[in-house]
């Protein structure tokens, strides 16, 4: 069993297929006496890609977050998403038959551009296919002025940071609640449900002191 969150909101129906693609930087020169070599560097961005299903009616294999929810309603979620122009967080969770949990996708991401398809046959559901790329955040520098030698101007470097990143988990304290962890670390309380799943918390009521909570927002594929 899959369960798809964009940001807060769960999609209805699980994606049969789902392709991540992670491509290296590596760069191929050609040295003299050496011939070619690879210069070996960082992985690039995770691109996402899935094709989901938007019931024009309620099936009784789709499961929806406080009942049955029109596909208007996803897909003006989708248009805030792409005019925010703000990171989300992307969750899969995976569950066995027996409801166990396997192993999740966890990553903050951007939506890079989506596209609907109505078909006759379809009757009133929707296809959407999107393409997602994973977000991470960074910090640029500038450089102060901190003294004036002459024709000389020593400064030193200042990074600013272009947004605060959320803490990568949380270990739970008596008293604490899901939603009250996901309003303070991740500042929106409503995340608790996407949370829940992420870290297979069947009830998001039931957590307990000493207990870890990942809140990472860099995939675990």
């Amino acid at each position: 069993m899959y369960n798809f969150y964009l940001g807060e909101v769960k999609l209805p129906v699980a994606p049969g297929k789902l392709s991540l693609s992670i491509k290296n930087q590596n760069k191929t020169l050609e040295l003299m006496n050496l011939g070619e070599i690879n210069v070996l560097k960082k992985a690039g961005l995770t691109d996402i890609s899935f094709d989901a299903l938007l019931p024009g009616r309620e099936y009784p294999f789709a499961e929806y977050q406080g009942g049955f929810k029109e596909p208007s309603f996803y897909l003006e979620h989708l248009e805030k998403l792409k005019i925010d122009q703000k990171p989300f967080r992307f969750l899969v969770s995976r569950l066995s038959p027996a409801g166990g949990y396997l192993f999740g996708t966890n990553m903050e991401v951007s939506l890079e551009e989506y596209s609907i398809v109505e078909d006759a046959n379809q009757g009133q559901d929707i296809t959407v296919a999107m393409e997602l790329k994973q977000y991470k955040h960074y910090a640029t520098q500038k450089l102060q002025p901190i003294s004036n030698q002459g024709d000389t101007i020593l400064a030193k470097a200042v990074t600013e940071r272009s947004a605060k990143e959320p803490a990568k988990s949380y270990t739970v304290k008596e008293g604490d609640t899901l939603w009250a962890i996901c309003k303070r670390e991740l500042g929106d309380g409503s995340k608790y449900a996407a949370v829940a799943a992420a870290n297979g918390v069947k009830n998001p009521n039931l957590i307990y002191p000493g207990q870890t909570i990942s809140l990472e927002v860099i995939s675990t594929v």
